[in-house]
């Protein structure tokens, strides 16, 4: 198996695992709300991965295009759902015709983007006029965690977050939609806390990522890593992650 194939398995699983949870099913079910699509609607689905949300759409009666900048993982995406519409393509240069879609949404997008204002820019050229958008994220900057070393906890934290091109995207999409044009912006958070185990793998790569990156040397990760492991074994940890999704109307 060829190294980039190994990746996007490991990426689809990982994919897999969170939209899996049911915090993740019904922050899509808010996003699908927030487009508020009438019956045979055409919405864009930007960065759709392996294809969930499109099923989902189509399943609400809706007439999805799928999105992403990967061949490799729109593969998987047409093998699950083989009558979906997955196209390849970029935020910033999406193959649709102008105002051709009612909706517009991109849920962890908006963190991979370097000039978030192009990318709006398109979805403002593919929305028909009083066509709504829906970015939903994580800021990568806001990872709640109990531990007996806040400073230290700090610290990885965002060490992590510094790695992502724009790890605060989140709590800027409100603005980013004002600043783009959109009219009737409105923004919320649902937050997802999690207590047990599952979330390990999670808190040891924050871990690696900050000792990679020189934030942290490995004998304070191993550290690190082993009190989130007893918090595990004795109902003791505690991790909260808020979701930001922000909504808006093209004229």
């Amino acid at each position: 198996m060829s190294e980039k194939k190994e990746k996007v398995e490991a990426l689809v699983r990982r994919l897999d695992a969170v939209d899996g949870r049911p915090g993740a099913a019904a922050l899509r079910a808010r996003s699908y709300e927030l487009l508020e699509l009438p019956a045979g609607a055409g919405v864009v689905d930007v960065g759709c991965g392996a294809g969930r949300a499109v099923a989902e759409l189509a399943g609400r009666g809706a007439r999805p295009v799928g999105v992403d900048v990967s061949a490799e993982t729109l593969a998987v995406a047409r093998h699950r759902w083989p009558e979906g519409d997955f196209r390849l393509g970029d935020a910033c240069a999406l193959p649709l015709e102008d105002g051709s879609v009612a909706g517009y949404r991109a849920d962890k997008v908006f963190h991979e983007l370097a000039e978030p204002a192009r990318a709006l820019a398109e979805a403002r050229r593919v929305l028909a006029p009083g066509g709504r958008i829906v970015l939903a994220g994580q800021d990568w900057d806001t990872f709640v965690i109990d531990s007996d070393d806040p400073a230290l906890t700090r610290r990885l934290v965002h060490a992590r977050a510094d790695l992502v091109t724009a790890p605060r995207a989140a709590r800027r999409q409100r603005n980013l939609l004002l600043d783009a044009g959109f009219e009737d912006v409105h923004a919320e958070v649902r937050t997802e806390v999690f207590t047990d185990a599952a979330m390990l793998p999670v808190l040891a790569g924050l871990a690696a990522a900050a000792r990679a990156a020189g934030a942290i040397d490995a004998d304070q990760e191993a550290a690190w890593v082993a009190e989130q492991r007893r918090r595990a074994e004795t109902d003791r940890l505690f991790l909260a992650l808020p979701f930001f999704l922000a909504s808006g109307v093209s004229r």
